[in-house]
């Protein structure tokens, strides 16, 4: 798959303090790419070079195979964790105002608003003011602005603050349907839920560097620790469980059944397979839940992090 943005050995540093180290970051066209981190990782000094807020002091970003120049800032749109509209304007001329900054027409900035405040049946608060509105009605007004001038590349920081579910989760939604139709997305938050549920791909940057990258599917496979989870049905629990532990490690479990079967947790050894573990259960009684324990990114952030400290 095509990069979409390129960076390339991005340094950048404040005085004597370094916010990225060297880091460098391929972005697949058309995908969904979660950039993670601790607080202070260096995200944000990331997200302002590509919006060219500020210049690196050593590499280069390269946006749609062309080195980044101040004519893409019209094909990017950027939806700030700390939300930038103006509260004692009305939110029908800021959003106008806006979108004309981004280069559209009065005409097709109307045409293009109505669009989406009938999408989101917000026609009734074209006249009210920012600070008349609760933070998740803001919330919705600043994604439309973001997103109002297809932009190519669109880079969302935790995109989910201020809403409720319902509305966190139409905004999902409305993201990934904007992947499909063929915008490159940045999605930076600390909710791996929503990582795990949106992101194609993953960076994680910690104390200025870049330690993990690449397709979320595989860092799993990484990071898995052939681990499962064992229900069974047996009318010799404890000789079960003896006997499970001659062969492999077995653990307390982290899970309920909905009977009084025999619950553990299950880590192959390198002499076995999943299909040896399976065939024990079946021959010593009724298997009730098999599953294997795959790392979430949740779980991936904490043990790379913590092997970086």
């Amino acid at each position: 798959m095509k990069n979409f943005l390129e960076i390339n050995n991005v340094t950048k540093k404040y005085e004597d303090y370094t916010a990225l180290n060297n880091v460098s970051l391929h972005i697949p066209k058309g995908s969904v790419f979660g950039l993670l981190g601790p607080n202070g990782a260096g995200k944000t000094s990331l997200i302002r070079i590509i919006n060219q807020i500020t210049m690196p002091d050593a590499g280069a970003v390269f946006l749609d195979g062309e080195k980044l120049a101040p004519k893409h800032i019209e094909q990017i749109g950027y939806l700030p964790e700390e939300r930038g509209l103006y509260k004692s304007m009305k939110v029908g001329e800021q959003a106008l105002y806006l979108a004309q900054l981004k280069g559209l027409s009065k005409t097709e900035a109307k045409k293009r608003l109505k669009y989406w405040f009938d999408k989101f049946d917000i026609g009734a608060w074209w006249n009210k003011k920012i600070e008349e509105l609760s933070k998740g009605m803001a919330q919705k007004v600043q994604f439309i602005v973001t997103v109002m001038h297809n932009p190519k590349l669109l880079i969302f920081d935790e995109p989910f603050s201020g809403f409720d579910p319902i509305n966190a989760q139409l905004i999902a939604k409305e993201i990934l349907q904007l992947r499909e139709e063929g915008a490159t997305i940045i999605f930076s938050t600390h909710r791996m839920e929503s990582v795990e549920e949106m992101c194609d791909d993953i960076a994680l940057i910690d104390k200025s560097n870049k330690i993990l990258d690449g397709n979320l599917d595989a860092i799993k496979r990484k990071f898995r620790t052939h681990t499962f989870q064992v229900g069974l049905h047996t009318t010799n629990p404890k000789e079960v469980e003896t006997a499970l532990k001659n062969n492999f490690e077995v653990y307390a479990p982290d899970f309920k059944l909905l009977n009084n079967g025999l619950a553990l947790n299950v880590k192959l050894t390198k002499e076995n397979s999943a299909n040896d573990l399976l065939s024990f259960l079946t021959s010593r009684g009724e298997v009730q839940h098999f599953v294997e324990l795959i790392p979430s990114a949740n779980d991936i952030f904490i043990e790379a992090v913590n092997k970086n400290s």
